[in-house]
């Protein structure tokens, strides 16, 4: 790699301290309640105050920054494995690298807190994730540290290699760090770009942080690789010129849970690694946690030219007991509840499902009734609601690693062979298999259920993974149907009529718990296109009806609007009026006849309410049948009004405070309606 004048780079192992193998002096067992002393953390305020430590006091800071980061994610939620263990990782690249002028991208960003908190964010922290605070990722306009905005995996390398060529046209001798996990890297978009990186022969500096872990286990071949890589018992070691050498690898912890990855089969010849195979120079594996020999290997590695692989281990959640013990369950916490453990605690009523419980019950229902369902997951067992219907149907259950577009067409293949397969993926990530589901599934109109969750505004985690523009990118494509329930009954049998219909179709369900609504069985097939009167307010005769056609999880503050609009007692009375909701259960194919018949029963407003962008959404179908299809409309024209996103990014915040901001709360909606018909 190209040299970076930052005055770290003389460090050498004569300088190491006598610490444990792994460098750590501290696991912790309790997320604190109040913020800890951290005096050395404290005087860090940027990246260049990391130039006057010694190697020592590196692993003391590192100690410090674990400490504060269990008591910020305590006060403000938020991702928590990941984070504890690129701690040391973390610090040694900052101290050998000259950020901001050198650049680190981070994938996905989940593991960069301990970023923010060196590069001048510290104090701030605890305002991650809430409205006007800090944002869950990386993110160019909060820090110039913050080199490329992410949220989506698998993106570093690429973003990383565009940076390294961009910077040798111009003659800018800067160093790029790409810090990307194992399970982003079973991503395809990742060896593109590696393959690129070495069509290129880029100055690139990759390090793999292998943990074993991406949001779930990670699994597959890939997988497979790295930990016969580490079960070998050697390592490519970096010599003081930068070449590899092959020696013998210090006693370490032993990981259990690779054991399963290389029970009978043969260790691999270090030499023959997949990295070297495409054409990286490869080093490791090495100890992530080990700050004396990061220290020494990365120090060495950043100053060998071309595209270089640094693969080091690490435990997620290191230096947190519990999170050590459970990393699939401590992936990310919620705060802290308040330190009232002297109090009785009041009784608590039973919570709603979330939605992916809703439909890993439906999974497993089904599954019993139908042995054609298959179920596939790009890496989101746990997220999606499948880890039951994993156990109890092993056969029948494919996580296929982070590989949208692969798990899109896979299902593809899968129904061409009578069976019914079920994608369970998230809408922000759906977007990345749109080609796959227009070319390979809905062009030959397999029979392909997505069920699609985190549609919507997501809250804390902001733009990155909101799921606002399913309806408009689904609903032009030939041979769709997409169905938007209003609440958990209602997910539950629009699954079921999804998965009977022999065709593409896609269920379209929010983030979360739902509305405490009872699931009645059998599961029901509902009429296709068919939307449902939801309610009345209001004398039908009165000289301004107004229809909200509302979809999805608008619906219940459609209801809750239109009770406000007619109440007498309400500041928000409009006289002389009357609100239908309708409940449009269908994005596609719409009710066309319901709407009609709305308008020969003398409708003077239409509105509709989308949790979803204006542009192309479901508001947009509504208008484009009105306008262009609707007799009754073209007879007797009435008001148009369409509620949802306006065109632009939704910041993060609490799902109540985005959907406030949106105007998609009932106090929204009412103020709008008001302003076209009071």
């Amino acid at each position: 790699m190209q040299q970076s004048p930052h005055p770290s780079q003389s460090w050498s192992p004569t300088s190491a301290p006598a610490t444990d193998a792994t460098g750590l002096q501290q696991t912790y067992t309790a997320i604190p309640h109040v913020r800890p002393t951290t005096p050395l953390l404290d005087t860090i305020d940027s990246p260049a105050d990391l130039s006057a430590l010694s190697p020592e006091a590196l692993i003391t800071l590192a100690d410090e920054l674990r400490l504060f980061l269990l008591y910020s994610v305590g006060q403000s939620g938020g991702h928590f494995g990941a984070n504890l263990g690129v701690v040391e990782l973390t610090l040694v690249l900052h101290y050998l690298l000259d950020t901001p002028a050198d650049q680190i991208v981070w994938d996905v960003g989940h593991q960069a807190y301990a970023h923010k908190i060196l590069t001048g964010r510290r104090e701030r922290l605890t305002s991650i994730r809430a409205k006007d605070g800090l944002t869950a990722f990386p993110e160019r306009a909060e820090s110039v540290y913050d080199t490329f905005g992410v949220g989506h995996s698998s993106t570093a390398i690429s973003a990383g290699l565009g940076m390294s060529l961009a910077l040798r046209y111009q003659n800018r001798p800067q160093t790029v760090a790409c810090v990307i996990g194992d399970g982003a890297m079973t991503g395809g978009m990742a060896f593109e770009a590696m393959n690129d990186a070495v069509q290129q022969d880029a100055d690139l500096l990759v390090v793999l942080n292998d943990n074993d872990m991406s949001i779930s286990c990670s699994i597959g071949g890939f997988s497979r690789h790295l930990a016969m890589l580490w079960e070998s018992g050697y390592q490519v070691d970096i010599t003081e010129d930068g070449t590899p050498a092959i020696k013998k690898r210090p006693d370490m912890q032993t990981f259990d849970r690779r054991k399963r990855h290389t029970e009978q089969r043969a260790v691999p010849k270090l030499e023959d690694n997949l990295f070297k195979a495409i054409g990286f120079t490869y080093f490791g594996p090495f100890d992530g946690h080990d700050v004396p020999e990061l220290l020494r290997v990365l120090s060495r590695a950043k100053q060998v030219k071309g595209p270089v692989l640094v693969h080091i281990y690490t435990t997620k959640g290191k230096g947190f007991a519990p999170a050590e013990a459970d990393p699939v369950g401590y992936h990310a916490i919620g705060k802290l509840p308040a330190d009232n453990s002297k109090a009785e605690a009041a009784p608590q009523p039973a919570p709603a499902l979330k939605y992916s419980q809703v439909f890993g019950q439906f999974l497993c229902d089904k599954a019993e009734a139908d042995n054609k369902l298959l179920a596939i997951t790009p890496a989101m067992e746990e997220g999606s609601g499948m880890t039951e219907f994993a156990k109890a149907y092993p056969e029948r259950f494919f996580d296929v690693a982070i590989a949208e577009q692969h798990a899109v067409t896979v299902a593809a293949g899968m129904a061409t062979q009578g069976v019914k397969p079920i994608v369970a993926i998230y809408s922000t990530f759906l977007q990345r298999g749109y080609d796959q589901l227009i070319h390979d599934v809905a062009l030959q109109n397999l029979d392909v259920t997505f069920a699609i969750d985190r549609a919507g505004l997501v809250g804390e985690d902001g733009a990155t993974h909101a799921g606002v523009f399913d309806y408009a990118f689904l609903r032009c494509v030939p041979n769709m149907l997409i169905a938007a329930p209003k609440d958990e009954n209602e997910c539950y049998h629009l699954l079921n009529t999804c998965y009977e219909y022999e065709g593409s179709t896609a269920v379209r369900y929010p983030r979360g718990a739902g509305v405490g609504a009872p699931i009645s069985r059998p599961a029901e097939c509902y009429p296709i296109g068919k939307a449902v009167l939801e309610a009345q307010y209001g004398d039908m005769q009165a000289g301004t009806h107004i229809a909200i056609l509302a979809f999805g999880t608008m619906v219940a503050a459609a209801v809750d609007s239109a009770e406000r609009l007619t109440d007498p007692d309400s500041s928000d009375f409009i006289a002389d009026c009357a609100v239908s909701v309708i409940n449009m259960r269908w994005v596609k194919p719409l009710d066309t006849e319901m709407l009609e018949r709305l308008i020969a029963d003398g409708v003077t407003h239409i509105v509709t309410a989308e949790e979803h962008m204006i542009m192309g959404g479901a508001g947009s179908a509504v208008n484009e049948y009105l306008l262009n299809d609707s007799a009754a409309y073209t007879a007797r024209p009435c008001v148009i009004y369409n509620i949802g996103i306006d065109d632009r990014f939704i910041a993060h915040g609490s799902p109540a405070e985005q959907l406030a901001d949106c105007g998609l709360d009932a106090d929204g909606i009412v103020r709008q309606i008001r302003t076209i018909a009071a």
